[in-house]
């Protein structure tokens, strides 16, 4: 099993740390966009601080991360489970897992990132700000740079078990699963039920999805499909509803009451 998370806006630059050595990433296949990206990105806010802004949507109270991201090839790194915090990551608590929990998190888990593709958690990564709608001059949208290359890694990744896609929209377009991965592609949405009604809460869909992912890595489960997902949340408390398969995959819809 594969649990493909969504990147955090925000993140917890390091104080002191080696330097970014892309080479030592996980998926070597992604180096050479990751090398084309790193440079668009610190050539930008180097050379036109004020268009970096512009194009990272940044206010005149965040300038320090542009500046941040001039010298991404030289600033400090750490663990990507330490750099990517908010509201998912803190629900999921990779620092309090169990020393078995943790474990399985380096081999069952991958961060989308618009900068690297994918990484795992104990990939040594700056603090970098770069949305994944954002567009870099003279090299294009961020999702089109990895369209036709995130596609190899991930499957890579994942082997012959079940892919855990919780990525956002934004980052759902770096990489859609082909019909024949499909069928071992699970999604999820968390709805939350109140007087009869159902509807998607941002930060309570973050925080729920961070929650599952923790007890699924702390059990220690690796169901192989949609169904048995499924099947292994419910045993875990939650109320689930399978959908049917898709050419993108099974959506599985996680009912909760209570924010």
């Amino acid at each position: 099993m594969l649990i493909l998370l969504p990147p955090s806006e925000g993140k917890t630059a390091p104080r002191r740390g080696k330097p970014l050595d892309l080479a030592s990433l996980s998926s070597p296949t992604l180096t050479e966009t990751r090398t084309t990206l790193l440079q668009a990105l610190t050539d930008l806010c180097r050379d036109d601080p004020e268009q970096a802004a512009t194009v990272l949507g940044l206010g005149p109270s965040q300038r320090d991360l542009v500046e941040r991201n001039a010298v991404l090839t030289s600033a400090p790194t750490a663990r990507a489970d330490a750099i990517y915090t908010g509201v998912l990551y803190d629900a999921l608590g990779f620092d309090s897992l169990s020393p078995a929990a943790r474990r399985r998190a380096t081999a069952r888990v991958a961060v989308t990132s618009s900068l690297f593709g994918i990484v795992r958690p104990g990939d040594r990564i700056p603090a970098y700000r770069l949305s994944g709608d954002a567009t870099l001059p003279g090299t294009g949208s961020v999702a089109g740079a990895w369209r036709d290359v995130l596609g190899g890694a991930v499957r890579d990744a994942v082997g012959t078990g079940l892919l855990v896609d919780l990525r956002s929209g934004t980052y759902a377009a770096f990489w859609r699963p082909e019909p024949d991965l499909a069928r071992r592609v699970a999604t999820v949405r968390v709805l939350h039920e109140s007087g009869g009604k159902r509807t998607v809460v941002s930060h309570f869909n973050k925080a729920t999805k961070g929650r599952i992912v923790r007890a699924l890595l702390e059990d220690g489960a690796n169901p192989g499909t949609p169904k048995a997902l499924a099947a292994t949340l419910e045993r875990l408390g939650w109320t689930v509803e399978v959908g049917d398969p898709t050419p993108k995959g099974t959506q599985l819809d996680v009912v909760v009451t209570e924010v």
